[in-house]
């Protein structure tokens, strides 16, 4: 599976919103103003087939896509390509960049909480070693 170019993830991203949707759907979510041509999505969806970013099946005659490459592929890909694959400075920049809310902090603190348990459940990992 080859990753998503820029128009791609913006398909992806109304996917992961909507769920398993038809083209119709995407294109009227993805371009309420007509940015783009119908048949212009339609292709790009197709070529993700291909690439096997999404699946599709047939609904009479539509075809409903779901994507297959997940957010967090996505994320990860990122964090690997910007962050060299250092989570810790991934977060660090967007904390420092984004105006983050009190509640954002306290669930972002109860994420890590559970995170910290659940490997301390399982095989814990030795801590990366910062360079």
């Amino acid at each position: 599976m080859s990753s998503p170019s820029g128009r791609e993830l913006q398909i992806l991203k109304v996917l992961w919103e909507l769920g398993e949707s038809s083209v119709r759907e995407v294109h009227q979510k993805l371009c309420p103003d007509g940015e783009l041509a119908f048949n212009t999505v339609q292709t790009l969806m197709r070529i993700m087939d291909d690439k096997g970013l999404v699946k599709h099946r047939r609904d009479g005659r539509t075809f409903r896509y779901r994507a297959t490459y997940s957010r967090e592929k996505e994320v990860a890909r990122f964090v690997s390509q910007v962050f060299d694959g250092a989570v810790d400075e991934a977060v660090l920049s967007l904390l420092q960049t984004n105006q983050v809310s009190g509640n954002e902090l306290e669930e972002l603190e109860r994420i890590i909480k559970d995170a910290r348990e659940s490997k301390s459940a399982g095989s814990a990992t030795p801590p990366r070693e910062k360079s």
